[in-house]
């Protein structure tokens, strides 16, 4: 039986997201989205927030998506498209459409985590059938890299400058993907472009799911990490070797690890390739880069814990 995850497979499949867009060279976005489309067995619409993708993949009348695509604000992506699948189930419903359409809502880190939380939350609340992909570069980005609820403790920041009076951003990440699961919604997951299969099984799963499901998938930034443009799939990959950013799932409220590293490697190794760190590897700041090693040891411990649980 054919799954469409093997190279060949993929390799006939036609790009839905194509060449030519203006992302930064070694944009980790684009590469999610590709393998979020390419895993894509049906008809999709979907709804952008304001932020990197969307400005730079339709300037004015040209576009780099081969699907219906809403640009949307940065706050509403999950209410527009939330909206459009509440009027897809009603024509239906009417006997004025037909056919098996999936809805899908792609936003960055400032337009979920952030600003569009309210929206996302209540789409989630009231069950609709979509599913929502953050890519999470860890900052706003297209804005100039002030700190979002996604930054990581530590990391320097437009907006939490390293410096004499503060190391970085202050404050611990967010766990969004968490978030997510505690509205009761049947699947939730985390991905890396590094683990392609990984990546595209959750969109296939979650495709065949009904109801709200989210999708938080690491995309690094090489003008925000400030790292090589070439880094960006060993960058997600080491995110997930040090278990900074674990892949797991919580399918109807169970939780199970879908990658375990043969080697959990130190969180230096993560850091060491970006400038957002490069402060933290004075020595006054042994202390700080500690606590983050344990603080991603403690959160990988309790995450084996609750996956055993299930």
């Amino acid at each position: 039986m054919a799954t469409g995850l093997t190279l060949k497979e993929l390799s006939k499949k036609e790009e839905l997201l194509t060449h030519g867009h203006r992302m930064c060279a070694g944009c980790g976005a684009p590469i999610a989205v590709k393998m979020v489309l390419l895993a894509t067995d049906y008809p999709v619409i979907a709804a952008n927030a304001t932020g990197c993708l969307e400005v730079s993949t339709c300037i004015s009348e040209y576009t780099a998506w081969k699907i219906p695509w809403i640009h949307t604000a940065f706050e509403n992506a999950a209410a527009t498209i939330s909206g459009v699948e509440t009027m897809f189930r009603s024509l239906k419903k009417q006997g004025k459409i037909d056919g098996n359409v999936k809805f899908m809502a792609f936003g960055g880190d400032g337009g979920t985590y952030d600003i569009g939380l309210q929206s996302l939350s209540g789409a989630m609340e009231r069950g609709h059938d979509m599913l929502y992909v953050c890519y999470d570069n860890g900052a706003y980005m297209n804005t100039g890299i002030q700190r979002s609820s996604a930054t990581p403790m530590g990391a320097d920041t437009t907006t939490c400058p390293a410096g004499s009076i503060i190391p970085g951003k202050p404050q611990k990440r967010k766990n969004l993907t968490k978030i997510m699961a505690a509205h009761n919604i049947p699947f939730s997951a985390q991905a890396s472009p590094s683990h392609w299969t990984d990546l595209m099984k959750k969109v296939k799963k979650a495709h065949e799911i009904k109801g709200p499901k989210f999708l938080n998938i690491i995309a690094p930034c090489n003008r925000g990490w400030r790292s090589k443009t070439n880094d960006a799939i060993m960058l997600s990959r080491l995110a997930v070797n040090t278990c900074y950013w674990p892949l797991y799932e919580i399918e109807d409220g169970v939780t199970k690890i879908t990658y375990t590293p043969k080697e959990k490697k130190p969180l230096v190794d993560f850091m060491k390739p970006q400038g957002r760190f490069k402060h933290l590897f004075a020595p006054e700041n042994a202390e700080l880069m500690k606590i983050l090693q344990e603080q991603v040891d403690s959160d990988w411990e309790k995450l084996k814990r609750e996956s055993e649980c299930g």
